[in-house]
Protein backbone atom coordinates (compact mmCIF):
# COMPACT_ATOMS: atom_id res chain seq x y z
CA UNK A 1 0.00 0.00 0.00
CA UNK A 2 1.17 3.59 -0.48
CA UNK A 3 2.10 5.20 2.81
CA UNK A 4 -0.67 7.58 3.98
CA UNK A 5 -0.01 10.85 5.79
CA UNK A 6 -0.92 9.39 9.19
CA UNK A 7 1.60 6.56 8.86
CA UNK A 8 4.17 9.01 7.46
CA UNK A 9 3.78 11.05 10.66
CA UNK A 10 4.92 8.02 12.67
CA UNK A 11 7.91 7.45 10.40
CA UNK A 12 8.92 11.13 10.65
CA UNK A 13 8.68 10.99 14.44
CA UNK A 14 11.04 7.99 14.41
CA UNK A 15 13.51 9.54 11.93
CA UNK A 16 13.72 13.03 13.41
CA UNK A 17 15.87 12.38 16.52
CA UNK A 18 18.28 10.21 14.50
CA UNK A 19 18.86 12.43 11.47
CA UNK A 20 18.51 16.00 12.76
CA UNK A 21 22.04 17.25 13.30
CA UNK A 22 23.56 14.33 11.38
CA UNK A 23 26.19 14.90 8.71
CA UNK A 24 25.67 13.59 5.18
CA UNK A 25 28.66 11.36 4.60
CA UNK A 26 27.78 9.70 1.28
CA UNK A 27 24.98 9.80 -1.27
CA UNK A 28 23.92 6.90 -3.49
CA UNK A 29 21.22 6.33 -6.10
CA UNK A 30 20.78 2.54 -6.38
CA UNK A 31 17.69 2.85 -8.59
CA UNK A 32 16.15 5.44 -10.91
CA UNK A 33 13.89 6.92 -8.22
CA UNK A 34 15.69 5.99 -4.98
CA UNK A 35 18.22 8.02 -3.00
CA UNK A 36 20.16 6.75 0.02
CA UNK A 37 21.86 9.22 2.36
CA UNK A 38 24.57 7.70 4.53
CA UNK A 39 24.62 9.74 7.73
CA UNK A 40 27.08 10.17 10.58
CA UNK A 41 26.25 11.62 13.99
CA UNK A 42 27.06 11.26 17.66
CA UNK A 43 24.61 8.35 17.78
CA UNK A 44 26.56 6.45 15.14
CA UNK A 45 26.08 5.76 11.44
CA UNK A 46 22.69 5.39 9.80
CA UNK A 47 21.10 5.27 6.35
CA UNK A 48 18.11 7.30 5.22
CA UNK A 49 16.12 6.09 2.21
CA UNK A 50 14.03 8.49 0.13
CA UNK A 51 12.15 6.85 -2.72
CA UNK A 52 9.81 8.46 -5.24
CA UNK A 53 8.82 5.12 -6.75
CA UNK A 54 5.12 5.45 -7.72
CA UNK A 55 4.34 2.02 -6.27
CA UNK A 56 5.85 2.55 -2.82
CA UNK A 57 7.06 6.12 -2.18
CA UNK A 58 8.37 6.74 1.33
CA UNK A 59 11.09 8.00 3.63
CA UNK A 60 12.60 5.69 6.24
CA UNK A 61 15.70 4.77 8.16
CA UNK A 62 16.94 1.48 6.78
CA UNK A 63 19.38 -1.36 7.29
CA UNK A 64 18.92 -2.75 3.78
CA UNK A 65 21.93 -3.21 1.51
CA UNK A 66 21.88 -2.04 -2.11
CA UNK A 67 24.19 -2.58 -5.02
CA UNK A 68 25.02 0.80 -6.47
CA UNK A 69 25.60 1.32 -10.22
CA UNK A 70 29.18 1.67 -11.39
CA UNK A 71 28.38 5.09 -12.90
CA UNK A 72 26.23 7.30 -10.63
CA UNK A 73 23.19 8.89 -12.35
CA UNK A 74 23.15 12.64 -12.97
CA UNK A 75 20.72 13.39 -10.14
CA UNK A 76 22.99 11.55 -7.71
CA UNK A 77 26.00 13.55 -8.90
CA UNK A 78 24.01 16.76 -8.44
CA UNK A 79 23.09 15.85 -4.86
CA UNK A 80 26.71 14.99 -4.12
CA UNK A 81 27.81 18.34 -5.47
CA UNK A 82 25.44 20.34 -3.28
CA UNK A 83 24.80 18.19 -0.19
CA UNK A 84 27.92 16.11 0.49
CA UNK A 85 29.35 17.07 3.86
CA UNK A 86 26.20 19.00 4.72
CA UNK A 87 24.23 18.75 7.93
CA UNK A 88 20.52 18.03 8.26
CA UNK A 89 18.98 20.83 10.32
CA UNK A 90 15.32 19.81 10.44
CA UNK A 91 12.88 17.23 9.13
CA UNK A 92 9.29 18.47 8.85
CA UNK A 93 6.01 17.21 7.47
CA UNK A 94 3.16 19.54 6.47
CA UNK A 95 0.18 18.58 8.61
CA UNK A 96 -1.58 15.50 7.19
CA UNK A 97 0.26 15.77 3.86
CA UNK A 98 2.22 13.00 2.18
CA UNK A 99 5.36 15.10 1.91
CA UNK A 100 8.48 15.80 3.97
CA UNK A 101 11.04 18.57 3.85
CA UNK A 102 14.69 18.02 4.77
CA UNK A 103 16.42 21.34 5.50
CA UNK A 104 20.15 20.87 4.92
CA UNK A 105 23.01 23.27 5.55
CA UNK A 106 26.05 22.81 3.29
CA UNK A 107 28.96 24.70 1.76
CA UNK A 108 28.47 26.11 -1.72
CA UNK A 109 31.13 26.51 -4.40
CA UNK A 110 32.33 29.77 -2.83
CA UNK A 111 32.78 28.17 0.58
CA UNK A 112 29.76 29.88 2.13
CA UNK A 113 27.19 28.06 4.26
CA UNK A 114 23.85 27.95 2.45
CA UNK A 115 20.56 26.20 3.04
CA UNK A 116 19.02 23.61 0.73
CA UNK A 117 15.67 21.85 0.83
CA UNK A 118 15.32 18.21 -0.20
CA UNK A 119 11.59 17.62 -0.54
CA UNK A 120 9.99 14.21 -0.93
CA UNK A 121 6.44 14.13 -2.28
CA UNK A 122 5.18 10.61 -1.53
CA UNK A 123 2.00 10.89 -3.59
CA UNK A 124 1.63 7.72 -5.62
CA UNK A 125 2.08 8.21 -9.35
CA UNK A 126 2.83 11.93 -8.74
CA UNK A 127 5.70 11.14 -6.35
CA UNK A 128 8.84 13.21 -6.73
CA UNK A 129 12.06 14.19 -5.01
CA UNK A 130 12.98 17.85 -5.43
CA UNK A 131 16.12 19.80 -4.48
CA UNK A 132 15.69 23.56 -4.02
CA UNK A 133 18.01 26.36 -2.95
CA UNK A 134 17.50 28.79 -0.08
CA UNK A 135 15.38 31.02 -2.32
CA UNK A 136 12.99 28.12 -2.95
CA UNK A 137 14.11 27.82 -6.58
CA UNK A 138 14.27 24.27 -7.98
CA UNK A 139 17.82 23.07 -8.69
CA UNK A 140 16.62 19.74 -10.07
CA UNK A 141 14.18 16.91 -9.38
CA UNK A 142 14.19 13.17 -9.85
CA UNK A 143 11.08 13.32 -12.09
CA UNK A 144 10.86 16.42 -14.26
CA UNK A 145 7.25 17.48 -14.89
CA UNK A 146 6.80 19.75 -17.90
CA UNK A 147 3.83 21.94 -18.69
CA UNK A 148 2.68 19.39 -21.24
CA UNK A 149 2.30 16.82 -18.46
CA UNK A 150 0.85 19.11 -15.80
CA UNK A 151 -0.37 22.60 -16.65
CA UNK A 152 -1.35 23.26 -13.04
CA UNK A 153 2.05 22.50 -11.48
CA UNK A 154 5.11 21.96 -13.68
CA UNK A 155 8.26 20.98 -11.76
CA UNK A 156 11.43 21.92 -13.65
CA UNK A 157 14.90 23.28 -12.81
CA UNK A 158 14.93 27.06 -12.47
CA UNK A 159 11.28 27.35 -11.47
CA UNK A 160 10.13 28.35 -8.00
CA UNK A 161 8.91 25.40 -5.99
CA UNK A 162 5.22 25.34 -5.10
CA UNK A 163 3.66 22.81 -2.78
CA UNK A 164 1.18 20.35 -4.29
CA UNK A 165 -2.35 21.81 -4.34
CA UNK A 166 -4.41 20.86 -1.31
CA UNK A 167 -7.79 19.18 -1.54
CA UNK A 168 -9.86 22.21 -0.61
CA UNK A 169 -13.09 20.25 -0.43
CA UNK A 170 -11.68 18.03 2.33
CA UNK A 171 -11.01 18.74 6.00
CA UNK A 172 -7.86 18.26 8.06
CA UNK A 173 -8.78 15.78 10.82
CA UNK A 174 -6.20 17.24 13.22
CA UNK A 175 -7.58 20.79 13.06
CA UNK A 176 -11.31 20.06 12.82
CA UNK A 177 -13.18 20.96 16.01
CA UNK A 178 -15.62 18.53 17.60
CA UNK A 179 -18.59 20.80 16.85
CA UNK A 180 -17.68 20.82 13.18
CA UNK A 181 -17.28 17.05 13.20
CA UNK A 182 -20.74 16.65 14.70
CA UNK A 183 -22.25 18.95 12.08
CA UNK A 184 -20.54 17.13 9.20
CA UNK A 185 -21.74 13.80 10.54
CA UNK A 186 -25.30 15.06 10.86
CA UNK A 187 -25.31 16.34 7.26
CA UNK A 188 -23.93 13.11 5.78
CA UNK A 189 -26.14 10.97 3.47
CA UNK A 190 -27.96 8.41 5.62
CA UNK A 191 -27.17 5.40 3.42
CA UNK A 192 -23.46 6.17 3.03
CA UNK A 193 -20.94 3.73 4.58
CA UNK A 194 -19.02 5.36 7.41
CA UNK A 195 -15.58 4.50 6.02
CA UNK A 196 -16.48 6.10 2.68
CA UNK A 197 -17.69 9.20 4.51
CA UNK A 198 -14.29 9.49 6.19
CA UNK A 199 -12.47 9.13 2.86
CA UNK A 200 -14.69 11.75 1.21
CA UNK A 201 -14.34 14.36 3.94
CA UNK A 202 -10.81 14.10 5.45
CA UNK A 203 -7.29 14.25 4.05
CA UNK A 204 -4.39 12.01 4.98
CA UNK A 205 -6.33 8.86 5.88
CA UNK A 206 -6.00 5.65 3.87
CA UNK A 207 -8.91 3.25 3.23
CA UNK A 208 -7.31 0.81 5.68
CA UNK A 209 -7.22 3.44 8.45
CA UNK A 210 -10.81 4.52 7.77
CA UNK A 211 -12.09 0.95 7.90
CA UNK A 212 -10.18 0.31 11.11
CA UNK A 213 -11.66 3.40 12.74
CA UNK A 214 -15.19 2.26 11.82
CA UNK A 215 -14.43 -1.27 13.05
CA UNK A 216 -13.24 0.02 16.42
CA UNK A 217 -16.35 2.13 16.84
CA UNK A 218 -18.98 -0.29 15.54
CA UNK A 219 -17.46 -3.79 15.38
CA UNK A 220 -17.78 -3.96 11.57
CA UNK A 221 -16.17 -2.27 8.56
CA UNK A 222 -19.26 -1.86 6.34
CA UNK A 223 -21.41 0.02 8.86
CA UNK A 224 -23.76 2.64 7.38
CA UNK A 225 -24.55 5.96 9.01
CA UNK A 226 -28.28 5.23 9.09
CA UNK A 227 -27.72 2.26 11.38
CA UNK A 228 -26.09 4.34 14.12
CA UNK A 229 -27.88 5.69 17.17
CA UNK A 230 -26.80 8.89 18.91
CA UNK A 231 -24.80 6.75 21.31
CA UNK A 232 -23.11 4.97 18.40
CA UNK A 233 -22.21 8.26 16.75
CA UNK A 234 -20.77 9.53 20.03
CA UNK A 235 -18.60 6.42 20.30
CA UNK A 236 -17.47 6.94 16.70
CA UNK A 237 -16.48 10.56 17.41
CA UNK A 238 -14.50 9.45 20.47
CA UNK A 239 -12.61 6.88 18.40
CA UNK A 240 -11.98 9.53 15.73
CA UNK A 241 -10.49 11.94 18.28
CA UNK A 242 -8.37 9.15 19.83
CA UNK A 243 -6.98 8.39 16.36
CA UNK A 244 -6.14 12.07 15.86
CA UNK A 245 -4.30 12.16 19.20
CA UNK A 246 -2.21 9.20 18.07
CA UNK A 247 -1.35 10.92 14.78
CA UNK A 248 -0.36 14.13 16.61
CA UNK A 249 2.24 12.50 18.83
CA UNK A 250 1.88 8.75 19.20
CA UNK A 251 2.38 6.25 20.53
CA UNK A 252 2.67 4.60 17.14
CA UNK A 253 2.71 0.83 16.67
CA UNK A 254 4.44 -0.36 13.50
CA UNK A 255 2.18 -3.18 12.33
CA UNK A 256 2.30 -5.40 9.24
CA UNK A 257 -0.32 -7.83 8.00
CA UNK A 258 0.78 -11.15 6.50
CA UNK A 259 -1.04 -13.86 4.59
CA UNK A 260 1.17 -16.84 5.25
CA UNK A 261 4.70 -15.58 4.61
CA UNK A 262 3.64 -12.83 2.19
CA UNK A 263 3.25 -9.24 3.47
CA UNK A 264 -0.05 -7.67 2.45
CA UNK A 265 -0.39 -4.30 4.22
CA UNK A 266 0.98 -2.17 7.03
CA UNK A 267 -0.16 0.58 9.36
CA UNK A 268 0.84 2.80 12.29
CA UNK A 269 -1.62 1.14 14.69
CA UNK A 270 -2.81 -2.42 15.47
CA UNK A 271 -5.34 -3.68 12.92
CA UNK A 272 -8.32 -5.69 14.13
CA UNK A 273 -10.71 -5.51 11.17
CA UNK A 274 -9.42 -8.69 9.47
CA UNK A 275 -9.66 -10.72 12.70
CA UNK A 276 -8.10 -14.11 11.85
CA UNK A 277 -7.91 -13.69 8.06
CA UNK A 278 -4.40 -12.19 8.25
CA UNK A 279 -1.55 -12.64 10.70
CA UNK A 280 -0.59 -9.44 12.48
CA UNK A 281 3.08 -8.73 13.25
CA UNK A 282 4.15 -5.82 15.43
CA UNK A 283 7.64 -4.41 14.98
CA UNK A 284 9.74 -2.37 17.41
CA UNK A 285 10.37 0.32 14.77
CA UNK A 286 9.06 1.48 11.41
CA UNK A 287 12.57 0.88 10.11
CA UNK A 288 12.35 -2.85 10.85
CA UNK A 289 8.79 -3.11 9.55
CA UNK A 290 9.41 -1.33 6.24
CA UNK A 291 12.65 -3.23 5.64
CA UNK A 292 10.82 -6.52 6.17
CA UNK A 293 7.79 -5.43 4.13
CA UNK A 294 9.60 -4.03 1.10
CA UNK A 295 13.02 -5.74 1.16
CA UNK A 296 12.41 -8.86 -0.95
CA UNK A 297 9.70 -7.17 -3.03
CA UNK A 298 11.90 -4.28 -4.17
CA UNK A 299 14.91 -6.54 -4.77
CA UNK A 300 12.80 -8.83 -6.95
CA UNK A 301 11.42 -5.84 -8.83
CA UNK A 302 14.89 -4.41 -9.51
CA UNK A 303 16.20 -7.77 -10.69
CA UNK A 304 13.14 -8.27 -12.88
CA UNK A 305 13.63 -4.87 -14.50
CA UNK A 306 17.38 -5.23 -15.01
CA UNK A 307 17.32 -8.92 -15.94
CA UNK A 308 14.54 -8.90 -18.55
CA UNK A 309 16.91 -9.72 -21.42
CA UNK A 310 18.56 -12.48 -19.41
CA UNK A 311 15.24 -14.01 -18.36
CA UNK A 312 13.93 -13.83 -21.94
CA UNK A 313 17.08 -15.54 -23.30
CA UNK A 314 16.93 -18.29 -20.69
CA UNK A 315 13.19 -18.83 -21.12
CA UNK A 316 13.54 -19.16 -24.90
CA UNK A 317 16.42 -21.61 -24.52
CA UNK A 318 14.52 -23.65 -21.94
CA UNK A 319 11.37 -23.76 -24.07
CA UNK A 320 13.40 -24.78 -27.14
CA UNK A 321 15.01 -27.67 -25.25
CA UNK A 322 11.65 -28.69 -23.76
CA UNK A 323 10.06 -28.84 -27.24
CA UNK A 324 13.00 -30.88 -28.53
CA UNK A 325 12.59 -33.33 -25.65
CA UNK A 326 8.88 -33.64 -26.37
CA UNK A 327 9.51 -34.46 -30.06
CA UNK A 328 12.28 -36.94 -29.24
CA UNK A 329 10.08 -38.65 -26.64
CA UNK A 330 7.39 -39.24 -29.29
CA UNK A 331 10.01 -40.57 -31.72
CA UNK A 332 11.41 -42.90 -29.07
CA UNK A 333 7.90 -44.17 -28.28
CA UNK A 334 7.42 -44.91 -31.98
CA UNK A 335 10.60 -47.05 -32.07
CA UNK A 336 9.20 -49.31 -29.34
CA UNK A 337 7.10 -51.04 -32.05
CA UNK A 338 10.19 -52.01 -34.03
CA UNK A 339 9.94 -55.72 -33.12
CA UNK A 340 6.77 -55.86 -35.21
CA UNK A 341 8.80 -55.03 -38.34
CA UNK A 342 11.29 -57.82 -37.57
CA UNK A 343 8.45 -60.29 -37.06
CA UNK A 344 6.85 -59.32 -40.38
CA UNK A 345 10.22 -59.72 -42.12
CA UNK A 346 10.53 -63.23 -40.63
CA UNK A 347 7.03 -64.16 -41.83
CA UNK A 348 7.85 -62.95 -45.37
CA UNK A 349 11.16 -64.86 -45.36
CA UNK A 350 9.44 -68.08 -44.33
CA UNK A 351 6.94 -67.73 -47.18
CA UNK A 352 9.28 -66.77 -50.03
CA UNK A 353 8.45 -70.01 -51.86
CA UNK A 354 4.85 -68.93 -52.47
CA UNK A 355 5.60 -65.28 -53.32
CA UNK A 356 6.38 -63.54 -56.62
CA UNK A 357 7.27 -60.04 -57.71
CA UNK A 358 4.26 -57.76 -58.18
CA UNK A 359 2.29 -59.01 -55.19
CA UNK A 360 0.67 -56.25 -53.13
CA UNK A 361 -0.16 -58.31 -50.03
CA UNK A 362 0.88 -61.57 -48.45
CA UNK A 363 -1.61 -63.59 -46.42
CA UNK A 364 0.17 -66.13 -44.27
CA UNK A 365 0.17 -67.74 -40.84
CA UNK A 366 1.76 -65.54 -38.17
CA UNK A 367 3.85 -68.04 -36.23
CA UNK A 368 4.52 -65.35 -33.57
CA UNK A 369 0.81 -65.39 -32.72
CA UNK A 370 0.05 -67.97 -29.96
CA UNK A 371 -3.19 -68.83 -31.81
CA UNK A 372 -1.41 -69.05 -35.21
CA UNK A 373 -3.90 -66.74 -36.91
CA UNK A 374 -3.35 -65.55 -40.45
CA UNK A 375 -2.02 -62.06 -41.10
CA UNK A 376 -2.05 -59.75 -44.11
CA UNK A 377 1.28 -58.01 -44.81
CA UNK A 378 1.54 -55.04 -47.18
CA UNK A 379 4.13 -55.48 -49.94
CA UNK A 380 5.73 -53.20 -52.49
CA UNK A 381 4.84 -54.67 -55.92
CA UNK A 382 7.96 -53.11 -57.48
CA UNK A 383 10.21 -55.14 -55.16
CA UNK A 384 11.08 -58.82 -55.16
CA UNK A 385 9.98 -60.99 -52.21
CA UNK A 386 13.53 -60.91 -50.82
CA UNK A 387 13.65 -57.10 -51.15
CA UNK A 388 10.30 -56.78 -49.31
CA UNK A 389 11.67 -58.86 -46.46
CA UNK A 390 14.84 -56.74 -46.41
CA UNK A 391 12.71 -53.60 -46.30
CA UNK A 392 11.08 -54.67 -43.03
CA UNK A 393 14.43 -55.75 -41.56
CA UNK A 394 15.91 -52.37 -42.51
CA UNK A 395 13.05 -50.53 -40.80
CA UNK A 396 13.64 -52.67 -37.70
CA UNK A 397 17.40 -51.99 -37.63
CA UNK A 398 16.86 -48.28 -38.25
CA UNK A 399 14.39 -48.05 -35.34
CA UNK A 400 16.74 -50.07 -33.14
CA UNK A 401 19.64 -47.68 -33.83
CA UNK A 402 17.36 -44.66 -33.45
CA UNK A 403 16.19 -45.87 -30.03
CA UNK A 404 19.78 -45.92 -28.77
CA UNK A 405 20.59 -42.48 -30.20
CA UNK A 406 17.30 -40.96 -29.04
CA UNK A 407 17.79 -42.33 -25.53
CA UNK A 408 21.22 -40.67 -25.39
CA UNK A 409 19.89 -37.39 -26.79
CA UNK A 410 16.97 -37.41 -24.35
CA UNK A 411 19.32 -37.95 -21.43
CA UNK A 412 21.49 -35.09 -22.63
CA UNK A 413 18.47 -32.86 -23.26
CA UNK A 414 17.04 -33.49 -19.80
CA UNK A 415 20.39 -32.57 -18.25
CA UNK A 416 20.44 -29.36 -20.31
CA UNK A 417 16.85 -28.55 -19.32
CA UNK A 418 17.68 -29.10 -15.67
CA UNK A 419 20.72 -26.85 -16.03
CA UNK A 420 18.75 -24.02 -17.69
CA UNK A 421 16.10 -24.21 -14.96
CA UNK A 422 18.85 -23.97 -12.34
CA UNK A 423 20.19 -20.83 -14.04
CA UNK A 424 16.69 -19.33 -14.10
CA UNK A 425 16.48 -20.02 -10.39
CA UNK A 426 19.75 -18.17 -9.78
CA UNK A 427 18.34 -15.18 -11.71
CA UNK A 428 15.42 -15.08 -9.25
CA UNK A 429 17.94 -15.00 -6.39
CA UNK A 430 20.12 -12.30 -7.97
CA UNK A 431 20.56 -9.21 -5.80
CA UNK A 432 21.78 -6.76 -8.40
CA UNK A 433 23.62 -6.05 -11.62
CA UNK A 434 26.83 -7.80 -10.59
CA UNK A 435 24.97 -11.04 -9.92
CA UNK A 436 23.24 -10.76 -13.30
CA UNK A 437 26.59 -10.05 -14.99
CA UNK A 438 28.00 -13.23 -13.45
CA UNK A 439 25.08 -15.26 -14.79
CA UNK A 440 25.54 -13.64 -18.22
CA UNK A 441 29.19 -14.70 -18.19
CA UNK A 442 28.11 -18.26 -17.38
CA UNK A 443 25.78 -18.26 -20.40
CA UNK A 444 28.58 -16.83 -22.56
CA UNK A 445 30.83 -19.73 -21.62
CA UNK A 446 27.98 -22.14 -22.35
CA UNK A 447 27.44 -20.65 -25.81
CA UNK A 448 23.88 -19.48 -25.11
CA UNK A 449 24.62 -15.77 -25.63
CA UNK A 450 27.22 -13.71 -27.43
CA UNK A 451 30.09 -12.15 -25.50
CA UNK A 452 29.27 -8.61 -24.41
CA UNK A 453 31.87 -5.96 -25.09
CA UNK A 454 32.46 -2.38 -24.05
CA UNK A 455 32.69 0.44 -26.56
CA UNK A 456 36.46 -0.03 -26.83
CA UNK A 457 35.97 -3.67 -27.84
CA UNK A 458 37.14 -5.18 -24.56
CA UNK A 459 35.11 -7.75 -22.68
CA UNK A 460 33.00 -6.50 -19.80
CA UNK A 461 34.73 -7.11 -16.48
CA UNK A 462 31.93 -6.33 -14.04
CA UNK A 463 31.39 -9.99 -13.20
CA UNK A 464 34.97 -10.31 -11.93
CA UNK A 465 34.07 -8.32 -8.82
CA UNK A 466 31.33 -10.72 -7.69
CA UNK A 467 32.05 -12.97 -4.74
CA UNK A 468 30.02 -15.61 -2.95
CA UNK A 469 27.66 -14.41 -0.23
CA UNK A 470 29.28 -14.63 3.20
CA UNK A 471 27.61 -15.54 6.50
CA UNK A 472 28.78 -16.30 10.01
CA UNK A 473 27.09 -18.96 12.14
CA UNK A 474 26.07 -18.32 15.75
CA UNK A 475 29.20 -20.14 16.91
CA UNK A 476 31.42 -18.11 14.57
CA UNK A 477 31.97 -20.52 11.69
CA UNK A 478 32.13 -19.05 8.19
CA UNK A 479 29.44 -20.05 5.68
CA UNK A 480 29.70 -19.28 1.94
CA UNK A 481 26.80 -19.38 -0.54
CA UNK A 482 27.29 -19.39 -4.33
CA UNK A 483 25.48 -16.69 -6.32
CA UNK A 484 25.53 -18.63 -9.62
CA UNK A 485 26.66 -21.96 -11.04
CA UNK A 486 30.20 -20.76 -11.77
CA UNK A 487 30.60 -19.71 -8.16
CA UNK A 488 29.05 -23.01 -7.07
CA UNK A 489 31.81 -24.83 -8.99
CA UNK A 490 34.51 -22.57 -7.56
CA UNK A 491 33.29 -23.07 -4.00
CA UNK A 492 32.82 -26.82 -4.19
CA UNK A 493 35.60 -27.94 -6.55
CA UNK A 494 38.38 -25.42 -6.00
CA UNK A 495 38.05 -23.41 -2.79
CA UNK A 496 36.64 -25.81 -0.18
CA UNK A 497 38.81 -28.34 1.67
CA UNK A 498 37.84 -32.00 1.72
CA UNK A 499 36.93 -31.75 5.40
CA UNK A 500 34.58 -28.78 4.93
CA UNK A 501 30.86 -29.45 4.82
CA UNK A 502 28.90 -29.17 1.54
CA UNK A 503 25.14 -28.57 1.64
CA UNK A 504 22.44 -28.50 -1.05
CA UNK A 505 18.68 -28.89 -1.18
CA UNK A 506 17.55 -32.38 -2.10
CA UNK A 507 16.24 -32.83 -5.67
CA UNK A 508 15.48 -29.14 -6.23
CA UNK A 509 17.59 -26.30 -7.64
CA UNK A 510 19.55 -24.14 -5.23
CA UNK A 511 22.90 -22.70 -4.29
CA UNK A 512 25.93 -24.68 -3.16
CA UNK A 513 26.66 -23.90 0.49
CA UNK A 514 30.02 -24.49 2.18
CA UNK A 515 30.36 -24.61 5.96
CA UNK A 516 34.04 -24.04 6.57
CA UNK A 517 34.92 -26.54 9.30
CA UNK A 518 38.42 -25.13 9.91
CA UNK A 519 39.78 -28.62 10.56
CA UNK A 520 37.22 -29.41 13.27
CA UNK A 521 33.88 -31.15 13.41
CA UNK A 522 31.22 -28.41 12.99
CA UNK A 523 28.63 -28.09 15.76
CA UNK A 524 25.00 -29.06 15.15
CA UNK A 525 23.75 -25.46 15.45
CA UNK A 526 26.09 -24.33 12.66
CA UNK A 527 25.00 -27.25 10.46
CA UNK A 528 21.34 -26.36 11.01
CA UNK A 529 21.98 -22.70 10.19
CA UNK A 530 23.93 -23.62 7.06
CA UNK A 531 21.07 -25.93 6.03
CA UNK A 532 18.61 -23.05 6.50
CA UNK A 533 20.75 -20.92 4.20
CA UNK A 534 20.77 -23.71 1.60
CA UNK A 535 16.97 -23.93 1.83
CA UNK A 536 16.51 -20.15 1.71
CA UNK A 537 18.67 -19.75 -1.41
CA UNK A 538 16.80 -22.41 -3.36
CA UNK A 539 13.44 -23.16 -4.96
CA UNK A 540 12.26 -24.26 -1.53
CA UNK A 541 12.52 -20.76 -0.07
CA UNK A 542 8.77 -20.54 0.57
CA UNK A 543 8.42 -24.13 1.82
CA UNK A 544 8.52 -25.86 5.18
CA UNK A 545 10.59 -28.84 6.30
CA UNK A 546 12.78 -28.53 3.20
CA UNK A 547 15.18 -31.51 2.88
CA UNK A 548 18.83 -30.41 2.70
CA UNK A 549 21.59 -32.97 2.07
CA UNK A 550 24.99 -32.39 3.64
CA UNK A 551 28.26 -34.26 3.38
CA UNK A 552 32.01 -33.56 3.56
CA UNK A 553 33.36 -32.08 0.33
CA UNK A 554 35.48 -35.19 -0.28
CA UNK A 555 32.28 -37.08 -1.18
CA UNK A 556 31.22 -34.50 -3.80
CA UNK A 557 32.46 -35.01 -7.37
CA UNK A 558 31.93 -33.27 -10.70
CA UNK A 559 31.51 -35.65 -13.66
CA UNK A 560 33.61 -34.99 -16.74
CA UNK A 561 31.83 -32.68 -19.15
CA UNK A 562 29.08 -31.78 -16.66
CA UNK A 563 27.44 -28.37 -16.83
CA UNK A 564 28.46 -25.68 -14.30
CA UNK A 565 27.02 -26.37 -10.86
CA UNK A 566 26.23 -30.03 -11.60
CA UNK A 567 27.81 -32.52 -9.17
CA UNK A 568 27.19 -35.99 -7.74
CA UNK A 569 27.67 -36.95 -4.11
CA UNK A 570 27.54 -39.99 -1.86
CA UNK A 571 27.50 -40.83 1.87
CA UNK A 572 25.29 -37.94 2.89
CA UNK A 573 22.87 -37.06 5.67
CA UNK A 574 19.67 -35.04 5.38
CA UNK A 575 18.38 -32.20 7.56
CA UNK A 576 14.81 -30.91 7.38
CA UNK A 577 14.61 -27.17 7.94
CA UNK A 578 12.21 -24.27 7.40
CA UNK A 579 13.80 -21.16 5.81
CA UNK A 580 13.88 -18.12 8.09
CA UNK A 581 14.46 -14.69 6.50
CA UNK A 582 15.26 -13.06 9.85
CA UNK A 583 17.95 -15.67 10.56
CA UNK A 584 19.47 -15.12 7.10
CA UNK A 585 19.62 -11.35 7.71
CA UNK A 586 21.15 -11.85 11.15
CA UNK A 587 23.87 -14.27 9.97
CA UNK A 588 24.86 -12.27 6.91
CA UNK A 589 28.15 -10.41 7.19
CA UNK A 590 27.78 -6.69 6.54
Amino acid sequence: MPMDAACLAGVVQECRPVIEGAKIDKIFQPARDEIVLQLRSGQGNSKLLLTANPSHPRIQLTDMVWENPANPPMFCMLLRKHLSGGRILTLTQPTMERAVNLVIEALNELGDWVTYHLILEAMGRRSNLVLTDQDNRIIDCIHRVSGDISKLRPVLPGMFYRQPPQQEEKWNPLTTEREELTRLLAEAPREQPMDQWLLDHFIGLSPLTCRELVYRATGATDTQLCSQTDEGKERFLQCFQALCETIRGGPFTATALYQGDKPKDFSFLPIGQYENAYEQHSFPTFRAMLDAFYGDRERSERVRQKGQELIRTLTNARNRVARKIQIQTKELTATEKRDRDRELGDVITSNLYQMSKGMKTLEAVNFYDPEARKIKISLDPLLTPQQNAAKYYKRYNKAKTASVVLAQQLKKGKRELEYLESVLETVQRAEGERDLAGIWRELEEGGYVKTRKEKNGKKLKKHLTTKPMEFRSSSGLRISVGRNNLQNDDLTCRMAYKSDLWLHTQKIHGAHVILWAEGKAPDEASITEAAMLAAYFSQGKEGKNVPVDYTPVKYVHKPNGARPGMVIYTTYRTAYVTPDAELVARLREK
